[in-house]
């Protein structure tokens, strides 16, 4: 199935959209299985599949390469789910904004399968800008991957697009926009694989998405504190492109002549407050914390001051599924009063560890295990080198007393377990083989040119960085910055290592300033993968690169 076959003229229109068919086919199981859609109205032919720029003698998205390797990953029942990216109006927890979101909500829908089961999702674009969804670190083929000119062309205004992958891996993942600032928004969504042969034994899960919040808070928008932070400040805003800009080599959101209503969270209007941080610091992250002072930080969907709350028993075991969703904050996590055990990062299951907090970057996916104590207690994401919190409740009680919004656990300043001393369980160990092919790529940029890129280059969607598959890759990076990058490889799980392949297996990693981060990876995934910075304010400004497998 290419390209082509994907993509849809919407039945309905831009304006006349109805909010409420977004989540009618929510996970609703079909009859049918396999790889390829049915024929049919809602699958609409297109004129040819999409090819991106490039080299010639690499494998493309659709090509018989990557379909051959989705046959092997099997298909079982189809699942139907229905997103829709549209302008909302957003609760946070007693303050509303206006934003876009999945499905009217932030986070979006809980999208949940079994891991062999195939996902068919179908994106429906009411935004006034192109998008794409992302299955964050999910092992899927290339022309479903997201990536905007790379592996599709983004999904205009008023139509829609249906991503259909196996999801042959369990684990914690994560669903969001791969265009321009996007993710700065509300277009995310928790994304589980559930593994049918499940070896953890617990009594309730709990999913806690964390997120740094911008949008619509006194005129603010992402795509203006990105202008904010590029030399100049926002001297720029309103005089031609802005951030959103097409063509080769850029990921951006929106052409210069894209439509825009007044009301839109991209409309080009006054700048609002400076958001750029200039004095942050983490002994953690060994340097600056970020670059955006955000003013609110959220647990799923809720300001501290008003926080959800999970409830369950004392003596329960509860398994927590951590998601960073932020977009330039990493977040030093605890719950009061309990320690946590360590079981996953990044889907993958590792040797299990106690601990009292986790830093976890952006795009990170951490799952523990604790037994629930009596009473009331508060789980908090600290803005790593920042000032301020999210903040949710766990409660086994049933009193009325909640804890206060700046409860700080002692625990956040107790053991912390990197990811780099974290072992992978036996079932996922990469062996030790020696590499067959060595990248060395560096990271670079300064905060005041706001020039990030690998190798002093910025992003071009032509260039490709050369794999064969079958290779065991061997990747360095190399930090010449002083600021830490959370790295995030499409398509594949790399063991973090520096001398044989035996760490934990993940898709994000944090690589310190001035440090360097060896991977090891099988290059089992045919087709073009993006290498880039999970903070989307470096990614946007050219700390992406792709990866190919040559033929």
């Amino acid at each position: 199935m290419s390209y082509s076959d994907m993509q849809k003229p919407s039945r309905r229109t831009l304006l006349r959209a109805p909010f409420a068919a977004a989540g009618a086919g929510l996970l609703a199981a079909c009859s049918d299985s396999g790889s390829e859609p049915r024929s049919g109205p809602q699958h609409t032919a297109g004129t040819a599949a999409f090819v991106p720029q490039g080299p010639k003698g690499y494998v493309n998205p659709s090509d018989p390469e990557v379909l051959a390797t989705e046959r092997r990953r099997g298909s079982g029942p189809v699942r139907m789910v229905t997103l829709t990216a549209a302008e909302s109006m957003l609760d946070l927890g007693g303050r509303s904004v206006h934003s876009w979101a999945y499905n009217e909500s932030v986070p979006g829908p809980l999208v949940r399968v079994t891991a062999g089961d195939v996902l068919s999702l179908t994106l429906s674009n009411r935004l006034i800008e192109k998008t794409t969804l992302h299955a964050h670190g999910v092992r899927l083929r290339c022309d479903m991957d997201g990536a905007p000119d790379l592996t599709q062309a983004p999904i205009a205004p008023g139509t829609d697009f249906v991503y259909r992958f196996t999801a042959a891996h369990p684990g914690t993942y994560l669903l969001h926009s791969h265009v321009g600032m996007q993710p700065d928004r509300a277009l995310y969504a928790p994304f589980i694989v559930d593994d049918p042969r499940e070896p953890l034994k617990y009594d309730k899960e709990w999913v806690v998405v964390l997120d740094d919040w911008v949008d619509d808070i006194e005129g603010s928008t992402p795509d203006q504190v990105l202008e904010q932070l590029k030399p100049g400040g926002g001297m720029k805003m309103g005089m031609g492109m802005g951030p959103g800009r097409d063509g080769p080599g850029h990921h951006g959101s929106a052409s210069p002549a894209a439509p825009r209503s007044k009301s839109s969270p991209g409309a080009k209007k006054a700048l609002g407050p400076d958001r750029v941080l200039r004095d942050s610091h983490s002994r953690m992250l060994h340097g600056e914390g970020g670059n955006v002072a955000y003013p609110h930080y959220l647990i799923n969907g809720r300001l501290r001051t008003d926080p959800s709350v999970f409830r369950c028993r004392p003596g329960d075991r509860i398994r927590i599924r951590i998601i960073n969703a932020g977009s330039e904050t990493a977040f030093r996590v605890a719950l009061g009063d309990h320690p946590m055990t360590i079981t996953h990062t990044d889907g993958y299951p590792v040797r299990h560890r106690r601990t009292d907090a986790l830093l976890v970057g952006m795009a990170e996916r951490y799952d523990v295990l604790v037994t629930a104590k009596d009473g009331v207690f508060p789980l908090v994401a600290l803005a790593e080198g920042k000032k301020g919190k999210g903040v949710a409740i766990l409660r086994t009680d049933k009193g009325r007393n909640l804890p206060a919004p700046d409860a700080r656990p002692n625990e956040l300043d107790r053991e912390i377990v990197p990811a780099r001393r974290l072992e992978p369980a036996e079932s996922v160990a990469m062996d030790d083989r020696h590499p067959d092919r060595e990248l060395r790529i560096r990271i670079t940029g300064t905060m005041q040119r706001y020039d990030w890129g690998f190798d002093h280059k910025t992003y071009d969607v032509r260039e490709r960085h050369a794999v064969r598959a079958g290779e065991r890759v061997r990747l360095t990076l190399i930090n010449a910055t002083d600021m830490w990058h959370p790295m995030h490889l499409h398509g594949h799980t790399f063991a973090v290592t520096g001398i044989s392949s035996t760490g934990a297996r993940k898709d994000t990693t944090i690589v310190l300033p001035h440090r360097k981060l060896v991977l090891d990876f099988d290059a089992d995934n045919p087709g073009l993968w993006m290498l880039h910075c999970h903070n989307q304010y470096h990614s946007e400004s050219g700390m992406m690169t792709v990866l190919g497998y040559k033929r």
